[in-house]
């Protein structure tokens, strides 16, 4: 697959197949993108589960944080990885061991992060993967709501679109026809 870049169906399959990801490297500090980025899709019906040694049996936004992908109890399709680019080849091999356990199907790479062979390694084994990307920034574009502030949508507005018939914006990734 091409890496360079994605088609809006392709993230959009991903956004609204699989709900649960595990955050690797998600921190407890309000100022960090990963904070920030679990905030916002928690908000948007995601189940997050954080992944940092440093906070491993701490909560972080309600949700109780795991030393490494091994030790998660539960299930997870997505495994979001917010760490720097030579450590996602160590993480997608990690993920890739333990894909019969949890139920991985996606290896996504946040913004600045891309590692070919991570990506090679698993497409190989049946995954999707998807690279330095934000799911946070990509709900939001393909929701509609980034449209807010004008932004991709080629207009600058301080003004809010028209409320719907309900009286309020119901901006989700709606199945397509």
């Amino acid at each position: 697959m091409n890496h360079d870049a994605y088609s809006d169906a392709y993230i959009w399959s991903v956004l609204t197949t699989y709900k649960t990801f595990a955050m690797v490297g998600a921190s407890a500090n309000v100022v960090r993108p990963s904070y920030f980025a679990m905030k916002y899709l928690l908000g948007k019906g995601y189940r997050i589960i954080p992944v940092n040694p440093g906070q491993a049996g701490r909560e972080i936004l309600g949700m109780m944080c795991y030393s490494s992908l091994a030790d998660i109890p539960e299930p997870v399709e997505v495994v979001d990885i917010f760490r720097n680019s030579e450590a996602a080849l160590q993480i997608s091999k990690d993920a890739i061991a333990l894909e019969d356990k949890l139920g991985l199907k996606v290896i996504w790479m946040q913004l600045g992060v891309r590692n070919d062979e991570a990506a090679a390694l698993a497409e190989e084994a049946g995954f999707k993967v998807v690279m330095n990307r934000c799911p946070k920034i990509e709900f939001g574009r393909l929701s509609g709501e980034i449209a807010w502030a004008g932004v991709n949508a080629r207009t600058i507005s301080a003004r809010k679109p028209l409320m719907g018939a309900k009286g309020f914006q119901n901006l989700t990734l709606k199945p397509r026809d």
